[in-house]
C-alpha cells in the first residue's frame, strides 16, 4: 500500500507525564482524623485535593441507598476533580480513611494559575485521561468477569498501587476490609470473604488485619487462566 506524499508511517511515541505539582504553589495543609468527611453533598467544596500523608477513599451513594467505592488514594494522588464541573455530583465524597495531610486548591486558583502556566493544564489533562482509561478498564471487568475475577483484578491493582515487593516476588499491601473491597468490586462482604478464603486455600493471598500478602504472580496467572477458560 502506498502511502501518500509528505505522510510517514510511525508508531506513535509515548508523551512525556507532567507533574501538576511542578507547576503549583505549596498551598495550606490540612489534617483530618480517620474518618473525617472531606466533601459530601452536605459539605460541598470547591477544589481539588493532593494527599500529602495518609490516605484517602472517594465514594458515591446509589439510588438505593448503598456505598460504592470510586477508588483510594495515597500520597502523592490528587482527587477531587469532579469540581472541575462546577458543581460536584451530590451523591459524591470524599473520607480519610486514616490519619491525613492534604492540600487543596480552589479550581479558580487552578484557571489562574493554567492561563500563566499551560503545562499546568497539560498535566491535569493527561491525568484525567489516565484515569478515564483506568475506570473504562473497571467498566470492562463489570462486564465481562465474574464477582472472583474482578476481585482478583482489584487485589493486583491496589498491590501495583500500594504494595511492597519482597524478595521472594510476594507484594505486601496495607489491610483492606472486606467490606471496602466489596463496595469497590460490587458485591458484598459475604461474598468477598468467600472468595478471599478460596484465595487463601489455593496459596494466592495471606491476610490478616495487618495486611494482604499477594503472591502476584500466581494471581495473575490464575486470572488469565480463568479468563481463557470463560472465553472458550
Amino acid at each position: 500500500m502506498e502511502m501518500a506524499p509528505g505522510l510517514i508511517s510511525s508508531a506513535p511515541q509515548p508523551r512525556v507525564m507532567e507533574d501538576p505539582l511542578a507547576h503549583l504553589p505549596c498551598s495550606t495543609q490540612i489534617e483530618c482524623r480517620r474518618g473525617q468527611t472531606i466533601y459530601s453533598g452536605e459539605l460541598p467544596s470547591d477544589s481539588i485535593y493532593l494527599v500529602i500523608e495518609g490516605k484517602v477513599r472517594v465514594c458515591r451513594k446509589t439510588g438505593d441507598g448503598r456505598t460504592v467505592v470510586i477508588d483510594i488514594y495515597q500520597t502523592d494522588d490528587f482527587f477531587g476533580e469532579a469540581a472541575f464541573l462546577g458543581a460536584r455530583p451530590a451523591a459524591e465524597f470524599a473520607v480519610a480513611t486514616e490519619r491525613t495531610k492534604l492540600m487543596s486548591w480552589r479550581i479558580g486558583e487552578i484557571e489562574e494559575i493554567a492561563a500563566r502556566r499551560p503545562k499546568l493544564a497539560v498535566a491535569l489533562l493527561q491525568l484525567l485521561a489516565k484515569r478515564t482509561a483506568e475506570f473504562g478498564e473497571r467498566i470492562e471487568s463489570f462486564s465481562l468477569d465474574n464477582i472472583a475475577r474482578r476481585l482478583a483484578r482489584s487485589l493486583i491493582r491496589f498491590s501495583e498501587r500500594m504494595g511492597e515487593k519482597g524478595a521472594d516476588g510476594a507484594v505486601r499491601m496495607i489491610p483492606f476490609t472486606h467490606e471496602l473491597l466489596s463496595q469497590y468490586v460490587g458485591t458484598s462482604r459475604e461474598i468477598v470473604t468467600h472468595y478471599m478464603n478460596q484465595f487463601r486455600r489455593q496459596g494466592l493471598l495471606e491476610y490478616s488485619r495487618q495486611g494482604i500478602l499477594l503472591q502476584r504472580e500466581a494471581m495473575e496467572n490464575w486470572l488469565a487462566h480463568e479468563a481463557s477458560t470463560a472465553e472458550a
